[in-house]
């Protein structure tokens, strides 16, 4: 355990002494983030802060993460996404060319390293095996998928003070408890140290914030966080393809409904617009700070399920009941937030018109 500990804090010390010096180096290239009408803060802030995170997360890797096959393959990858946000926090790269990085570098770490979905262990028995026949021939478009949708997710959620970079920190640390639940001595020591670095950073992240992560930091977190779910639970016993689902909870929920909602206010899915989880959040009130631990807790709650997932894989009834909890947490929270639109709350309007219906009735007699 100590040589654990050991990698986090190396991480986070370096990634901590880091960040000033990339601070000034983001502001003498221009690497800036100016205010709209889309963004919360109010002045230009320097950005391309993720480059802090990855010095730490670099040096400590080196010293403490074995080098096996995959963990190479996902820092070379991971490597490629940290370009492609440095270039995007310098110049706005339109979407093409930022989809482009994440296929390359994606592409790296499924195809040659052999980072892929394995057997998926279906609930109710039986399993689907991605290593052999038909379904091979799917195992690496759908892990490209999931590890860009991911990365991507990780990203729609960056419009707070140390929101991303707090909930990248907890999934992060997530996984990293459940590797060691299930003895993946590489995952856990690689999940040490990436949250060391996160932590490091987050010091200068958190409201008021002194700089922004960026694309820089937000690409290459959702990658790595994607990468290493794959890499971690792909043959885990039935809850193996619902786990880093859950784990990464949060900007998945948001990137479901900032799609839904598009769709059902006819608008493209990859418009831009002030309707996420903490622009809800916002709205009804809660301040910036308030708004972030909001986020932070609902983000400890996936974690948690996802761990008793985790330690329930015999007990299928308790899944089930973990997973129904889940599911319907969720879709309340969707609809008291208005994270798809006030008027698409089936539920609660539901319940509105058969109480007013009620007193009504009440009334009447």
């Amino acid at each position: 355990m100590s040589s654990y500990v050991f990698g986090l804090l190396t991480a986070l010390v370096i990634a901590w002494i880091a960040t000033p010096f990339v601070k000034k180096l983001a502001e003498k290239v221009g690497a800036v983030d100016a205010p709209n009408q889309r963004k919360v803060h109010t002045r230009i802030m320097p950005r391309m802060g993720g480059l802090a995170i990855y010095i730490g997360f670099l040096v400590s890797y080196f010293l403490f993460v074995q080098p096996i096959e995959e963990t190479r393959g996902i820092l070379i990858g991971s490597t490629i996404i940290l370009l492609t946000g440095m270039l995007d926090d310098k110049y706005q790269l339109s979407p093409k060319w930022k989809l482009l990085g994440q296929l390359i570098g994606t592409a790296i770490v499924v195809i040659p390293y052999g980072v892929q979905i394995g057997v998926v262990n279906l609930p109710f028995g039986g399993e689907l095996d991605f290593t052999s026949g038909w379904l091979a021939l799917l195992a690496i478009p759908i892990t490209m998928f999931w590890i860009v949708g991911v990365t991507n997710a990780i990203n729609l959620i960056d419009g707070l003070d140390g929101l991303s970079a707090g909930v990248s920190a907890i999934a992060t640390a997530t996984m990293a408890v459940m590797a060691l639940i299930m003895k993946d001595t590489v995952v856990a020591m690689y999940c040490f140290v990436l949250l060391g670095a996160i932590i490091g950073f987050l010091y200068f992240n958190f409201h008021p914030a002194r700089i922004f992560m960026g694309d820089t930091g937000a690409l290459f977190l959702g990658f790595n966080l994607a990468a290493l779910s794959i890499m971690g639970f792909k043959e885990a016993v039935f809850v193996s393809f619902i786990i880093p689902i859950v784990v990464l909870g949060v900007p998945l929920w948001d990137t479901f409904f900032a799609i839904v909602r598009r769709i059902v206010n006819r608008k493209p899915i990859s418009s831009a617009d002030k309707g996420h989880l903490h622009h809800c959040l916002l709205n009804m009130g809660l301040s910036h700070r308030a708004t972030v631990v909001t986020i932070y807790g609902i983000s400890i709650f996936f974690g948690a399920s996802a761990i008793l997932l985790t330690q329930a894989k015999a007990a299928l009834w308790i899944s089930i009941i973990i997973m129904s909890i889940l599911l319907f947490a969720i879709h309340m929270a969707t609809e008291a937030v208005g994270l798809v639109g006030r008027k698409h709350r089936p539920i609660i309007n539901t319940y509105r018109r058969l109480k007013i219906k009620y007193n009504a009735t009440r009334r009447s007699h």
